[in-house]
């Protein structure tokens, strides 16, 4: 309280005034371009928070069409995978079809050409038959007909059969 006793009262009344003084002359030239500057960079705030609502609202939508998007693609690529497998298992059993079928065709064709080989040989065999019981004939009827000789002409047919 000693500093109050120091002061006279004249002195606090020409603070009081020249104080109020500048807070009027602050009031009237830097007041209002204070004010200004805030709402200025309210507003600034303020259309960058919107903006910002916005650019989430944007993006949670694009994330929400790219989740679905994905939701899409992965149940196309399923589909795609089973109509694979199933083409996969149809060419399998085409393939197989085909497959039994040529083994058919191989064994018939076989067949048929065993068969006409063995009628060949049987057919040669006939002829080499008759050859040789000609032979034999003709030998009977050239040489003369004794037991020995008999013998030995049928002994030569029976060797001659052994060979064919």
């Amino acid at each position: 309280m000693d500093f109050l006793k120091t002061l006279s009262t004249s002195e606090m009344f020409a603070q009081a005034v020249s104080f109020l003084l500048l807070l009027f002359l602050l009031r009237i030239f830097v007041w209002d371009r204070v004010l200004g500057l805030l709402d200025q960079r309210r507003e600034k705030i303020s259309s960058e928070l919107e903006k910002i609502e916005g650019a989430k609202r944007d993006i949670s939508r694009i994330k929400e069409d790219y989740e679905s998007k994905l939701e899409s693609i992965d149940e196309q690529a399923s589909a795609k995978i089973k109509e694979a497998v199933e083409e996969g298992r149809r060419l399998s059993v085409q393939i197989r079809k085909q497959a039994h079928e040529e083994a058919q065709d191989i064994i018939t064709d076989a067949r048929e050409q065993v068969k006409h080989e063995v009628s060949q040989v049987q057919d040669k065999i006939k002829d080499k038959i008759v050859d040789i019981a000609l032979g034999a004939a003709k030998s009977v009827i050239q040489e003369r007909l004794t037991e020995d000789g008999d013998r030995k002409i049928v002994e030569d047919f029976i060797k001659e059969m052994e060979e064919a």
